[in-house]
């Protein structure tokens, strides 16, 4: 009997109006399946494809992950949109510390999201004074950044981590739509 291989798929949810996406992205060749359908076949515009693979473009992770999307609700846009933010999430996940992530292993299939861990309980360091005791200013030291923590910074500074807010406004009543009102006649 072939043994099975072990896979972590790294989990992200997005919303666009009314649209709804599960994102779960894994190491790979850079597949890309929206509901068991490739991408070029499940959006036919230029633009909503863009929008899906804008927060791999800009990690450079085209070629590195494999993406499976499951998505209900709204229209093409909508669900572009929300495909977007699922993916970021995801690949932030992906690239954020083991203490920001939770992970279930079932049936060699582990599943990692990523939650905001507790601020309060981290000690703040002490304040180092920046003057020596001869009066002189202290080295600073330099502090290296992660590459990952950079990864995170590209997607939250182009925006692919924030929940676009804007919905359709209600109809209503008395009223033809949202705000036309009825057509005024003379006679």
């Amino acid at each position: 009997m072939a043994e099975k291989k072990k896979v972590t798929y790294y989990i992200g949810t997005g919303r666009r109006k009314s649209s709804v996406a599960r994102v779960r992205v894994s190491e790979g060749k850079g597949d890309i399946l929206i509901n068991e359908r490739p991408l070029s076949e499940y959006f036919s515009e230029e633009k909503d494809r863009g929008a899906v693979l804008a927060p791999l473009l800009i990690t450079d992770q085209t070629t590195r992950v494999d993406v499976i999307i499951g998505v209900k609700g709204g229209g093409i846009t909508g669900q572009a949109g929300a495909i977007q933010q699922g993916l970021a999430r995801a690949v932030k996940t992906m690239f954020s510390p083991k203490a920001e992530q939770r992970s279930i292993t079932r049936n060699h299939v582990t599943m990692v999201k990523g939650f905001k861990a507790p601020t309060k309980d981290i000690p703040k360091p002490p304040v180092k004074p920046t003057i020596g005791p001869d009066g002189l200013p202290l080295p600073v030291a330099v502090v290296t950044e992660d590459p990952s923590a950079g990864m995170v910074r590209k997607l939250r500074e182009s925006g692919y981590l924030t929940r676009d807010s804007r919905m359709k406004e209600r109809k209503k009543y008395g009223l033809r739509g949202a705000r036309r009102g009825t057509q005024f006649s003379k006679r």
